[in-house]
């Protein structure tokens, strides 16, 4: 007797579908910016959320913190879609939203994760001084230990890592004593702050030691170049900056 063959239900559909759905997300934030309704642009971000809270409320610090970068992410590119100086800049971010909603956000494994980590932090940071950077230096230093603290929790979340919380909250610390220094004296390169710059150099020089180690491929001299390279490009931003009258 033949043995029939099990029919597996498609599910080719329900995902169009859902991806049809997240599609329209930047779509939407464009069309509601370029009606200059930018606060309901910021809550349909928000909202995007949603499933965080269909579980217990025990359940929501957890649910909050894992989707921060997704958040923070979301939250900047409304941040670019208003900022931006032309009709054509606003669709090039409404592309790179796709690219991260469709491309990156989905994927688990620990170098996307890593990405999804990097981009969160630097994307939140530059929009953080695009919308505050002439404000109060308490604002600028405890929106920066947030970013980077979610940021970096999100980077130790696909690796068995016994001290993630502490080493989140140790960089949390960095940024935001480095922040209270540079924010004295803020120097922008075009668009780009200076501790938005040197966080980002930092930040993606230590994660990328730090991925090498836990996969074994990590050498003496890979060590020793990307420190080399890291404290060469942090010398050269710091003494050619035209510091101007802004030093002491």
């Amino acid at each position: 007797m033949r043995r029939t063959a099990k029919i597996k239900p498609k599910n080719g559909f329900s995902q169009f579908i859902h991806w049809a759905l997240v599609s329209i997300i930047p779509l939407l934030l464009f069309v509601l910016v370029r009606l200059s309704i930018v606060p309901l642009a910021y809550i349909v971000v928000l909202l995007s959320k949603w499933r965080m809270f269909a579980v217990r409320p025990r359940h929501w610090p957890a649910n909050i913190r894992a989707n921060s970068i997704d958040i923070i992410v979301g939250l900047s590119f409304v941040v670019f879609i208003a900022q931006a100086p032309s009709q054509a800049w606003q669709l090039v971010w409404v592309l790179c939203y796709e690219i991260w909603l469709i491309i990156i956000k989905p994927r688990s494994a620990p170098f996307w994760t890593s990405i999804q980590a990097g981009l969160g932090q630097l994307l939140g940071l530059v929009a953080l001084y695009l919308l505050w950077g002439s404000s109060s230096l308490i604002l600028l230093v405890a929106a920066s230990w947030a970013l980077c603290y979610l940021a970096a929790r999100h980077f130790f979340s696909s690796y068995d890592e016994p001290l993630s919380s502490m080493l989140s909250h140790i960089w949390a610390y960095i940024a935001a004593a480095l922040t209270w220094v540079l924010a004295h004296w803020l120097l922008y390169y075009g668009f780009l702050a200076q501790p938005v710059l040197l966080l980002s150099i930092i930040a993606y020089s230590l994660a990328t030691l730090y991925y090498l180690e836990n996969n074994d491929r990590l050498s003496t001299l890979i060590r020793r170049e990307i420190l080399l390279i890291m404290s060469a490009v942090i010398v050269v931003v710091i003494m050619f900056s035209d510091w101007g009258d802004k030093a002491v």
